[in-house]
């Protein structure tokens, strides 16, 4: 089963965004895991990812849309975390809105209080936990088809 790890990326720095993905990638290993930062091994000087304006051929403007949106369409599951969000993250928006058009199981980390609760949020994810280490004993569960 593929999973798809959505997280904001933009404002923050390679080594958080590395580690996030690798304890997420870690925690589901269960899973066929793909996440934006495959291949972008050459981004880990990055101290402040932009939103926008990369030149190089993965990470230019065409390619990050094109490449999110194929990944998100062979995934099985999309799962959102907004636990640590400071910013509204348009991207993690556009992989929510995209997984919910394509009909994908859709699960989201999002505590009282964040910045991403909308109801266009809340009604198109499927399930909503509070905390990351519920959403991830729910997805374990899932593959492992246990109680």
């Amino acid at each position: 089963m593929k999973i798809y790890l959505a997280h904001p990326i933009s404002f923050s720095n390679f080594a958080a965004v590395r580690g996030y993905f690798a304890r997420a990638k870690n925690d589901l290993y269960l899973y066929d895991v793909y996440y934006p930062m495959i291949a972008k091994g050459y981004l880990r000087e990055e101290k402040d990812f932009k939103p926008s304006g990369y030149k190089q051929a993965i990470s230019c403007d065409h390619a990050i849309i094109e490449r999110d949106y194929w990944m998100v369409s062979i995934s099985d599951v999309v799962f959102l975390n907004f636990s640590e969000a400071e910013r509204v993250s348009i991207g993690c928006m556009m992989e929510l809105a995209w997984a919910y058009q394509l009909r994908k199981h859709t699960v989201v980390v999002m505590p009282a209080g964040n910045i991403h609760i909308h109801s266009f949020v809340k009604e198109a994810a499927d399930i909503i936990f509070e905390t990351y280490e519920e959403a991830i004993e729910y997805l374990v569960k899932l593959i492992e088809k246990s109680f």
